[in-house]
Formats: C-alpha cells, structure tokens, sequence
C-alpha cells in the first residue's frame, strides 16, 4: 500500500476545509451565503486559488452534498441495522424517523440537499440534474427500499399489476427498478414510491416552515402516515415511538 505523499496529505486537509467552512457558512447564512470568495475570505485564501481545489461553485457544492449524503446514509442505515430483520415495520419506522430527524436536525443541509429541484442547492439546474438524480436514488433508495423488498419476499402481499399502471409511468418504474438492480416488480416500486412521496413531503413542510399554519406539532401526523404507509404495504401495525 503506498502511502500518500506530504503535498498530497496536505491538498486532502485544505479540501477538507474548504468543504468544513462551506458548511458553516451554510448553516449560518444559508445556501446564498456559500460561495468561493466568502469561503476564500474566512480562510484567509484568495478566491482564485479555491480553483485549484474545486473547478467551479458547482463543483464544490456537489462535493460538499456528496459528503452530506455519505452522513445521511450512514444514520439511516444505523437506524434500520438497529432492529432485527424479522421486524420489517419496525425497520422501515426507524429508518423514516431517522431520517425526519436528520432533517429537522439540519435544515439547511437538507435545505441544500432537497430544495427546489430545479432551482437551488444540489439540485439546481447548474448542477447535471440527471446525474444527480441517479447518485441519489443509488444513495437513498436502497436504505428504504431494501426493507420493503425483503418483506415482500417472505410474505407476499397484493401489488398493482404492470398493466394496470399507465404506459408511461411503468415505463419509469422500470427504469428506476432497473437502475438500483431491485429484484422487484413494479407495482411494489409503485406502492413504495407513493408511500415515500407523503412522508417525504411531510418532512420538506415541517423543514420550510410551510405546516406552521395548521400544525404546532408535526409528530402526530408524521406517525399517522406512517402507520398509513406500513399498512399500504402489507407491515404489520407500527406505531413510532419518541
């Protein structure tokens, strides 16, 4: 094994740091706050020599979601390695409140992560949309996913058939399916995905503020769609525990 050289352990520590102070901006200032000449200026660099690190703004934001996502995954995945395999609903509850809690936790990160999907963060339009989505759904998907596959293998529950789906939704249930390598039909990705999509959206409005008009506590509707989800996919009853 070769170990890395000086200049080279010391560009690692200087790309370390610049994506450390990326983040504080972000989190003090938010995601208009984190750019190369500020960045330059609270490490005492110029913001030219930042682009012998990172090639572009888009470039460091990309590294810097990367590292988030390597952060999101693993408490994910700690949360749903947590429970025995053979408590599916439990699982799948840990590894959603886990995920609300990173979230709500960070919310400028995930600001960064999940904004507008089009027009900010890592998901801004500057960014390859389509390359981004995909690391994504290799990330994210599988951490979820996988549980629900593993049930549905040990107890088969019922499933929209393909033809029952619209041509060109199954056409792109087949694509994602096809682009993690799941071993699953589309109807269970189609039950999934719509499952997701509710606790998903719960999330991004407690993160924007956006339920505060009805809503002084999101928890008990959190626990209430997830219960929801956990039926819709054949789970045995879970309720979330704090």
């Amino acid at each position: 094994m070769t170990l890395p050289t000086r200049r080279q352990r010391v560009r690692a520590a200087t790309v370390d740091e610049i994506k450390t102070t990326a983040r504080r901006l972000l989190v003090a200032q938010g995601p208009a706050a984190v750019s190369l000449r500020a960045i330059a200026r609270q490490m005492g660099m110029t913001a030219p020599a930042l682009y012998r690190y990172f090639a572009s703004h888009e470039a460091l934001l990309e590294a810097l979601c990367a590292d988030l996502g390597v952060e999101l995954v693993a408490e994910l995945t700690q949360a749903r390695d947590a429970v025995p395999g053979e408590q599916p609903a439990v699982r799948l509850t840990a590894t959603f409140q886990a995920f609300r809690a990173w979230a709500t936790a960070h919310p400028a990160e995930f600001t960064l992560m999940f904004a507008s999907a089009r027009h900010s963060g890592c998901a801004g339009s500057a960014i390859r949309l389509g390359q981004r989505d995909r690391e994504a759904a290799r990330r994210f998907g599988p951490v979820f996913f996988d549980i629900v596959i593993e049930h549905w293998r040990r107890s088969p529950f019922p499933v929209p058939e393909p033809d029952a789906l619209s041509p060109e939704l199954r056409a792109q249930l087949e694509r994602f399916t096809g682009a993690l390598d799941l071993p699953a039909p589309v109807g269970l990705a189609y039950v999934f995905l719509s499952g997701w999509a509710r606790l998903y959206g719960i999330v991004a409005l407690e993160v924007f503020g956006h339920l505060d008009f009805a809503l002084t506590d999101v928890e008990p509707l959190f626990r209430a769609e997830m219960a929801a989800l956990s039926r819709q996919l054949g789970l045995p009853s879970h309720q979330p525990t704090d």
